[in-house]
Protein backbone atom coordinates (compact mmCIF):
# COMPACT_ATOMS: atom_id res chain seq x y z
CA UNK A 1 0.00 0.00 0.00
CA UNK A 2 1.17 3.53 -1.10
CA UNK A 3 1.85 6.31 1.42
CA UNK A 4 -0.56 8.36 -0.85
CA UNK A 5 -3.52 5.78 -0.43
CA UNK A 6 -2.97 5.93 3.72
CA UNK A 7 -3.59 9.44 3.22
CA UNK A 8 -6.73 9.14 1.74
CA UNK A 9 -7.84 6.77 4.87
CA UNK A 10 -9.80 8.21 7.53
CA UNK A 11 -7.84 8.01 10.90
CA UNK A 12 -10.43 5.42 12.60
CA UNK A 13 -10.49 3.33 9.71
CA UNK A 14 -6.36 3.26 8.97
CA UNK A 15 -6.72 1.94 13.07
CA UNK A 16 -8.72 -0.72 12.27
CA UNK A 17 -6.61 -1.69 9.25
CA UNK A 18 -3.54 -1.68 11.39
CA UNK A 19 -4.52 -4.03 13.69
CA UNK A 20 -5.19 -6.30 10.98
CA UNK A 21 -2.34 -5.81 8.86
CA UNK A 22 -0.19 -7.09 11.97
CA UNK A 23 -2.68 -10.18 13.21
CA UNK A 24 -2.06 -11.39 9.31
CA UNK A 25 1.96 -10.65 9.28
CA UNK A 26 1.91 -12.17 12.84
CA UNK A 27 0.21 -15.32 11.44
CA UNK A 28 2.26 -15.57 8.58
CA UNK A 29 5.77 -15.55 10.83
CA UNK A 30 4.33 -18.37 12.37
CA UNK A 31 3.45 -20.31 9.63
CA UNK A 32 6.63 -19.45 8.22
CA UNK A 33 8.28 -21.10 10.96
CA UNK A 34 6.54 -24.16 10.38
CA UNK A 35 6.47 -24.35 6.87
CA UNK A 36 8.45 -21.92 4.50
CA UNK A 37 6.77 -19.87 2.22
CA UNK A 38 6.94 -20.27 -1.37
CA UNK A 39 7.95 -16.32 -1.17
CA UNK A 40 8.98 -15.09 2.05
CA UNK A 41 9.55 -11.50 0.80
CA UNK A 42 5.47 -10.90 1.92
CA UNK A 43 6.82 -11.18 5.33
CA UNK A 44 8.90 -8.24 4.36
CA UNK A 45 6.38 -6.41 2.34
CA UNK A 46 4.48 -6.97 5.29
CA UNK A 47 6.59 -5.29 7.89
CA UNK A 48 7.30 -2.24 5.65
CA UNK A 49 3.16 -1.66 5.11
CA UNK A 50 2.91 -1.72 8.89
CA UNK A 51 5.18 0.47 9.39
CA UNK A 52 3.92 3.42 6.78
CA UNK A 53 0.48 2.72 8.52
CA UNK A 54 2.27 3.70 11.99
CA UNK A 55 3.94 6.39 10.47
CA UNK A 56 1.00 8.20 8.82
CA UNK A 57 -0.78 7.74 12.18
CA UNK A 58 1.86 9.36 14.29
CA UNK A 59 2.15 11.84 11.39
CA UNK A 60 -1.67 12.71 12.17
CA UNK A 61 -1.49 12.90 15.74
CA UNK A 62 1.33 15.39 16.00
CA UNK A 63 -0.44 17.30 12.96
CA UNK A 64 -3.82 17.83 15.70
Amino acid sequence: MKSKELKEIETKDLAERLEAEVAKYNQMKLNHAITPMENPSQIKAARRDIARMKTELRQRELNK
